[in-house]
């Protein structure tokens, strides 16, 4: 499960998150494309952008339901 005490840097505030659990695995940003993305330098995934319709909400739970290392969170503030 996701700690948000263990949350990466660049996520925006919100509900969702990305912890330092990530493996970069990619299914996050192939599920929710317009949410997620990926620091090239530490080579992680992050929110860059919050759900902005149901649409979007629910490619982000469906990323979140298909991590395999539980890195993906929706309990941040937001």
């Amino acid at each position: 499960m996701a700690d948000r005490e263990d949350k990466n840097r660049e996520n925006v505030t919100g509900k969702f998150y990305v912890d330092s659990q990530c493996i970069d695995c990619d299914l996050c940003r192939e599920t929710a494309p317009n949410n997620f993305t990926r620091s090239d330098d530490e080579g992680y995934s992050f929110v860059y952008k919050q759900p902005a319709n149901a649409e979007e909400e629910a490619q982000c739970r469906e990323a979140m339901e298909g991590c395999p290392v539980e890195a993906i969170g929706e309990d941040g503030e937001g």
